[in-house]
Parts: C-alpha cells; structure tokens; sequence
C-alpha cells in the first residue's frame, strides 16, 4: 500500500483526488496536512512514500502588491517541503505546476512543444516555473520529482472559468461560434494521472490533457446540452471578437488559444479515460 501526503487540505485537486482513489481502497492510504501555518513542519514525512504537493496560490493576479506572497508561496513554500521530503526519506515529490508557464491564451493558433521556451507573464506563471527550476536539482535516485503542467482543470466543484461558462450556457440563447483551441483537462483525467504517476514512481516534466481539443463554442453547445437546453451557434460577432482578441482580457480568456501538441502529453498507460461528451454530463450533473 503507497503512503501518500496531500499538502493543502481544501486542494481541489488533493481532495478530487482522495476521492478517486477510493475505487482503490487497498491501495492508497492518504492524509493531508495544511499548510497555512507552521505546524506542518512538525509532522513526520518519513512514513510516507509520496508527497504530492499541490497547496499554492491558484489565482492570476496583476496587484504588484502580491507578488511577494505568489513567490513565498508558490515557490520558496515548495522548495521548503520538498527538502523536508528529501532528507525524511520520502521516495517520490509530484509538483503540481501549471501551463501558465507558457503565457496566456492568445489571438492566434499557440500550441506548445518540447521546444517552446517558457515565457511566463504574470506572477503566478512565474512563481511557477521558479519553482520547478529550484526544486529539480534535489532530485537524485532515491528521491524522484515529478512535475506535472496541466492546462484548465474542470469539473464537479471546480472554480475559476468552466463555472461561470456553464452558468453562461444556461442563459444564453446563442454563442458565439469562434474557431479556438484549447487544450483542457477534466479533474477526473488528472486524477488517474497522479495515480499512474505513483503507481509508476515516475520522474520528469508531465503535460497531461484531454484527447480531444477544446473549442469553447462546443463545450457550451454541450453544457447546454446536458441541461436538456439548446444553444444556437452564431458567427455574427466573430468579425468583432477577431478585432479584439489579444486587446481584452475577458475575450482572451473565452476565445484564446493555447494548446499542448498531442504528442507532448501521451503516456505508456491510458489516463483520458473520459471524452469531452462525457466529462460535461459528469460535471453538469453536480451543477445545482
């Protein structure tokens, strides 16, 4: 049985995650610790064999005022917790990053390689990426570090974007039919992920995604759709939203591209375990 620490207690992915590995109740025992204080340093790693860390400052912020907390947390926090994992004997460190490492969504096609430098643009991108550079050199043969770059995380009582977007497709009539990419990434797909990452002990930068891109007019047109409600497709605004694209956050955000190439995120075993189709029916389900 794998031992395992979640850091962050109310993680949305640590707390997804403990609840898909109830399917496997022999085979995963995990506890979570938070991080907000310093009790956590009294705690002992040395009974577990992982610690996935994933507690952090999720949100993009441009208040020059917080950039010293993104980098005490998102960074030196991390480095701090995975040196104390290191010299406690634990076998395996999973990084919880992000593909905001890259930059933001753009107005043209942006599909990440193993060649693309990143380029972050804001403090959490950077804090990021600083993270990952500082903690890569702790790793040797009995201490392996896995890092993993999802894009947008979805699904049942998730926040950020996908929430307002399906409370968008509820009240709409129409969309906008924009031509996008995006590559996203359901909660259930990261979970069997990180499972396969341990079961695996794996080691290495990780770009997990889902099989199919996204296009948001789609996955609103299937939102709606799991609501037993139809939203019609437009292309009259597109001419407008090509003008603005790039000039205006909420646009970026809704109609931006910024995609992993496929290849970049195939793994030995098979972790897309579901479609877009049935990733919106299984999230909608749990919309009140």
């Amino acid at each position: 049985m794998k031992k395992i620490l979640i850091t962050g207690k109310n993680s949305y992915v640590g707390n997804s995650f403990v609840e898909w590995s109830q399917q496997y109740p022999d085979q995963y025992e995990i506890d979570k610790v938070s991080l907000r204080n310093d009790v956590w340093k009294e705690v002992d790693f040395s009974k577990y064999d992982v610690v996935l860390h994933v507690a952090g400052i999720a949100h993009v912020s441009t208040d020059p005022n917080m950039e010293e907390l993104y980098y005490k947390v998102n960074r030196d926090l991390t480095v701090e917790v995975a040196k104390k994992a290191k010299k406690q004997g634990v076998a395996q460190f999973i990084f919880m990053s992000s593909i905001i490492i890259y930059g933001e969504a753009t107005s043209y096609k942006k599909v990440i390689n193993r060649d693309t430098v990143p380029t972050p643009a804001n403090f959490y991108g950077k804090s990021k990426l600083e993270a990952e550079k500082s903690i890569q050199p702790l790793e040797d043969e009995n201490f392996r570090i896995a890092i993993i770059r999802p894009p947008m995380i979805y699904g049942k009582d998730s926040k950020g974007n996908y929430p307002k977007l399906a409370k968008i497709a509820q009240k709409l009539p129409f969309f906008p039919d924009f031509p996008n990419e995006r590559s996203m990434l359901h909660i259930d797909n990261l979970s069997e992920f990180i499972r396969l990452m341990i079961d695996n002990r794996e080691s290495g930068v990780f770009f997990p995604q889902n099989k199919e891109y996204i296009k948001t007019s789609e996955m609103v047109r299937l939102i709606g759709e799991a609501h037993g409600k139809k939203v019609r497709m437009v292309k009259i605004f597109n001419p407008i939203i090509k003008l603005f694209l790039g000039k205006v956050t909420i646009l970026n955000k809704v109609f931006g591209n910024l995609s992993y190439d496929k290849d970049l995120s195939k793994y030995r075993d098979n972790y897309q375990i579901r479609t877009l189709s049935a990733s919106i029916k299984a999230t909608e389900r749990y919309i009140k």
